[in-house]
Order: structure tokens, then C-alpha cells, then sequence
């Protein structure tokens, strides 16, 4: 669940950094492709455009919930503003959802009513490439941050979802160059949109499951539980809840039954520490809480795990 790479790297920079170059390379793409719009008469790379500006804030919305995460916590957000994280990501799925939507609409349009306008293919295809390499640029910087990040992967998708929609463009250019059929702009944008929808609703998924405080995409709780039970002291283990602040953020707590004798004789602390230990060795699991109980405890709440 957490990304162990070294740091050091260009790409190991700050979360806020990593997004501000990317916000930076998709708004100078942004108007470069406005202007070869303008001049070639392309309508792909209008569209494109419209696809980098929506992108382009669905990165100053990662960006402002970056800075809100990155303040520590108080007495009313005793976990701090981590969440901040998921409610941009949040965002940023519906920004591609509607996006979706929009470009499909477009591209039924314009394959109902083809444009009559002249399309430069070559200037639209030099235009294109300028944002396909600009993307990829950006996906590569991003690429390590994502895997720590939900609203980093957030806006990681935003920009695949770029590259796509500059592929998608560069092809209908050459088709456009070599063949004159102008409505391959239109096959283009639509192939965009449905390839994009999968990943948003992913996100959203993803989502939904930090909201709703499930446990973790990948993590077994039984297999937790029953690995706690294997510790020397511990008895039983019940009460368990593992859910996540924001990806990469796992929070665990559990009621641990011990032996009686461990409160008198001082092996409490240390059957406390070795919990702690197993969770962050072998489940990533940095921040856990527990509840040692004598065996004596009858004070049990049967509704939970």
C-alpha cells in the first residue's frame, strides 16, 4: 500500500511540486492548441483543448486539496486534512465523468453533420505530437506520486486522458493528410470518451470505498486478525475496524484479549509494541490502535468483527 522508492529523484518531489509542473505543462499545451485550432480550422484540436482546460482545474482543484492535506491536525481534525485529498479526487471523477459525457455528444454531432470547414491536417498533427510529448512528460513525473496518492491519481488520469485525446487527434490527422475524411475527428473523440469512462468510474469507486470507511482495496481482515491471535500473550482479538484516510493512509484498531498475568508481571508494553510492529511490518499499516483486555473482560460489542 505505500510506494518505498527512493527519494531524490526528480519524480520523488513534493506532491504540490509534482502537480504544479504538471498544471504548468497542460496549461502552455492548453494554448498552443488553441492557436493551431484557430489556424488549421481543426475542430479535434478545439475540442482537445476545451479536454486541457477542464483538465488544467481539475489540477488547481488537486492542487488546493494537496495544501488543505498538508495541515496538521487540531483538536476538531484529530487525523488533519488528509480527507481534503479524497474530496479532490472526488472532483476531479466527476470533472471526467461530465467530460465524457460531452465530448460523446460532440462526436455523435459532428458524425450526424460533418464540418464543411477545411481541416490542415499537417499543422493539427505538429500541434497534436507538441501534446502528446507534454503529457507524457507530465504522466512520468506523476507516475511515482500516484501510487501514494489518491488525488495525485486523480489528476494522473486527467492527464492519460490527455495523452489519449492527443494520440486519438494525431491519428485523425493523418487519416485527415492522407484520405481527406475530416469526420475522423469525430470517431476520435468519441473513441477518447469511451476509453476514459472506465477509469473515471474507478476513481470514483476508489472513492467511495475512503468515504464509506470500508477496508482497503487488498486487505483481508480476517487474515490480520488471525495473524494478531499468533502473538505471544494474546488470546483473542475482536472489535477489529481497518479503514483509510486517503490512499496509502491506513487506520487500524482492535480489541486484544491478553493474558491475565501480562497486566501484573509488565508484558503489556511489550505485547503492545510487537502488535504495532506486525501491523507495519507485514500490513503497512503505520497507524494502529489497541485495546489490551484481561481475559476477564466481558464487555463485548457483538455487532462488530
Amino acid at each position: 500500500m505505500h510506494d518505498h522508492a527512493p527519494a531524490g529523484g526528480i519524480r520523488d518531489a513534493s506532491n504540490r511540486r509534482l502537480l504544479a509542473t504538471a498544471l504548468g505543462l497542460t496549461a502552455t499545451v492548453m494554448v498552443v492548441q488553441i492557436v493551431g485550432a484557430i489556424l488549421s480550422g481543426s475542430l479535434a484540436l478545439l475540442a482537445d483543448a476545451a479536454h486541457m482546460f477542464t483538465d488544467a482545474a481539475a489540477l488547481v482543484v488537486a492542487l488546493i486539496a494537496t495544501a488543505i492535506a498538508a495541515r496538521p491536525a487540531d483538536d476538531r481534525q484529530t487525523y488533519g486534512y488528509q480527507r481534503a485529498e479524497v474530496l479532490g479526487a472526488l472532483a476531479n471523477g466527476a470533472i471526467l465523468i461530465v467530460l465524457c459525457v460531452w465530448v460523446g455528444i460532440e462526436a455523435v454531432q459532428r458524425l450526424l453533420a460533418p464540418a464543411e470547414a477545411e481541416v490542415q491536417g499537417g499543422l493539427m498533427l505538429v500541434v497534436a505530437s507538441v501534446g502528446m510529448i507534454a503529457n507524457a512528460v507530465s504522466m512520468w513525473l506523476l507516475g511515482r506520486a500516484q501510487k501514494r496518492s489518491i488525488n495525485v491519481r486523480g489528476a494522473y488520469l486527467e492527464v492519460l486522458g490527455d495523452l489519449i485525446g492527443s494520440v486519438a487527434v494525431i491519428l485523425a490527422a493523418v487519416v485527415i493528410v492522407a484520405t481527406g475524411f475530416t469526420q475522423a475527428d469525430a470517431i476520435a473523440s468519441l473513441l477518447i470518451a469511451l476509453m476514459i469512462v472506465p477509469r473515471a468510474i474507478g476513481l470514483l469507486r476508489e472513492v467511495v470505498v475512503v468515504l464509506t470507511e470500508s477496508a482497503p482495496v487488498g486487505v483481508h481482515v480476517a487474515e490480520i486478525r488471525e495473524h494478531l491471535r499468533e502473538a505471544d500473550g494474546v488470546v483473542d482479538v475482536h472489535d477489529v475496524h481497518v479503514w483509510q484516510l486517503t490512499r496509502g493512509a491506513p487506520v487500524f484498531s482492535a480489541h486484544v484479549i491478553v493474558d491475565d498475568a501480562a497486566f501484573s508481571d509488565g508484558r503489556a508494553a511489550g505485547i503492545l509494541s510487537s502488535l504495532q510492529e506486525c501491523l507495519s511490518d507485514h500490513f503497512d499499516v503505520e497507524h494502529s490502535t489497541f485495546q489490551l483486555e484481561p481475559a476477564g473482560h466481558v464487555e463485548h460489542d457483538t455487532r462488530h468483527a
